[in-house]
């Protein structure tokens, strides 16, 4: 790996780090920093590492609907590969702006074992689809089973309802009306001179819409399969909390909690920080106050930022820095 490339990554992982760290000793100096640290060192051990074990089960699903997707598209891949490119593109999305940042990584990993970059580009925006219809649903349905109409939280959920919708309009023009893009591709290859670099987007481009309509086709096909995983990486992942708060003592606030995670989730789409560094943390210690004792909020947001954050640091740059080394070439 350069040494360039080495020394942006710690910059990126020392920045994330700095923001995180300021963000919650502002939190600090609005509450009792003594007893939040006193209470993490009170912290029952076996939910704190049920609360480790919920976030690697994540991980797993995950990497199982990588390589079901990329088998839809028609290229096999091993749970190994999968469960690494999920590692690598974690990493590079805990130091880049939105968490949507390792999907570069995933793109180019898959690449290297065969598939096109427009196959695995549809790929990963098959997951980043699949994602965000969960979110809005899961939204709509925790909102009102649990009561937390929040402005802040309604907000952001109506903005990406109406990003969403645009970007599907976007690909339903691609899939019905390739004529426009086929225009508009003719209109750059005049213009560049026919520029082999330009030639090959054009292929990749066509490579994505046939194995986006694959795709498509074949999500719908096993729909059950696919949003019983979707829900199982998700919830894993927003059960954190709970565990933490039953280890303090505390209620979990299933409903409540999972509300604020699904809203927090959402948040961490925006290129805002590294990793949402500082905006996570300011986030979750303002929809949290709602309905937790402000004793444990240090406690748990430095929890949950430990174990859904920075173990993926950790995890991702000790177990796949040679998947990193692609972005040398």
């Amino acid at each position: 790996m350069s040494n360039n490339l080495r020394d942006e990554r710690i910059k990126a992982v020392l920045l994330a780090t700095f923001i995180s760290l300021a963000s919650i000793i502002i939190i600090l100096k609005y509450t009792n920093a003594n007893v939040s640290w006193q209470m993490i060192s009170q912290v029952d051990g076996r939910f704190l590492i049920l609360g480790f074990i919920l976030h690697v089960s994540s991980w797993f699903f995950y990497s199982i609907r990588l390589k079901l997707l990329t088998s839809m598209a028609g290229h096999q891949i091993s749970f190994r590969l999968s469960l690494k490119t999920t590692l690598a593109s974690n990493f590079v999305a805990s130091i880049t702006p939105s968490s949507a940042g390792g999907e570069p990584v995933r793109i180019k990993m898959l690449a290297d074992d065969g598939m096109s970059y427009g196959s695995a580009t549809a790929v990963a925006v098959g997951e980043r689809l699949m994602d965000s219809v969960f979110f809005v649903a899961a939204l709509a349905l925790f909102l009102m089973a649990s009561g937390f109409f929040t402005g802040f939280g309604l907000e952001i959920g109506a903005i990406f309802l109406v990003i969403l919708v645009l970007f599907l309009t976007f690909l339903w023009q691609l899939v019905v009306q390739p004529e426009r893009i086929a225009r508009l591709l003719e209109w750059i290859k005049k213009k560049t001179g026919n520029r082999p670099i330009v030639l090959s987007i054009e292929r990749e481009v066509w490579l994505f819409r046939d194995a986006g309509i694959q795709l498509a086709g074949e999500i719908l096909h096993r729909m059950p399969v696919m949003a019983a995983v979707t829900t199982l990486i998700w919830m894993c992942d927003f059960l954190v909390p709970s565990a933490l708060l039953v280890g303090m003592g505390a209620k979990p606030n299933f409903l409540l909690s999972i509300t604020a995670q699904i809203i927090l989730a959402i948040i961490g789409l925006l290129p805002l920080t590294p990793g949402g560094s500082g905006v996570a943390e300011l986030s979750m210690s303002y929809l949290y106050s709602m309905f937790v004792s402000p004793v444990l909020l240090v406690p748990l947001v430095v929890l949950w930022r430990l174990i859904t954050y920075f173990f993926n640091i950790v995890v991702g740059a000790t177990l796949t820095g040679a998947s990193i080394m692609i972005w040398r070439k």
